[in-house]
C-alpha cells in the first residue's frame, strides 16, 4: 500500500521561507517522479515542481523554490523562499511512475495534504 506523507506547512509572512517533506512508503521509490501540486481555494490543482532524473517547475515559482529528493530515505522536499501571498495553497505530493509529467491525472498516488498560508 503507497502513502505519502506530507508536513512542514504552516503560516509564514509574505518574504519568509518554508520547506515541505514528503515521506513516501510501499513503493520502489527510485521508479517513481515526484511532484508538489499545489490548490488554491476556487483554482485548479496546478503543478509546481517534479524531479525524477531533472528537475522542473512552474514559472510562477522558479528562482524561489527548490525541489529535492532522497532515494535512500525515500523522501521529496520542497524549499520554498521568498513566499509570497499568492503561494497559499494546499500543497500535495504526488508520485507516478516513469517520467515527470505536469499533468495532475497523470500521478497516481497523492498524499493528504499540508496547508501554506502566506499573509501581506
Amino acid at each position: 500500500q503507497v502513502q505519502l506523507v506530507e508536513s512542514g506547512g504552516g503560516l509564514v509572512q509574505a518574504g519568509a521561507s518554508l520547506r515541505l517533506s514528503c515521506a513516501a512508503s510501499g513503493l520502489t521509490f527510485s521508479r517513481y517522479a515526484m511532484a508538489w501540486f499545489r490548490q488554491a481555494p476556487g483554482k485548479e490543482r496546478e503543478f509546481v515542481a517534479g524531479t525524477r532524473w531533472m528537475t522542473y517547475y512552474a514559472d510562477s515559482v522558479k528562482g524561489r523554490f527548490t525541489i529535492s529528493r532522497d532515494n535512500t530515505e525515500n523522501t521529496v522536499s520542497l524549499q520554498m523562499n521568498s513566499l509570497k501571498p499568492e503561494d497559499t495553497a494546499v500543497y500535495y505530493c504526488a508520485a507516478k511512475p516513469g517520467s515527470t509529467t505536469k499533468d495532475r491525472y497523470d500521478y497516481n498516488y497523492w498524499g493528504q495534504g499540508t496547508q501554506v498560508t502566506v499573509s501581506s
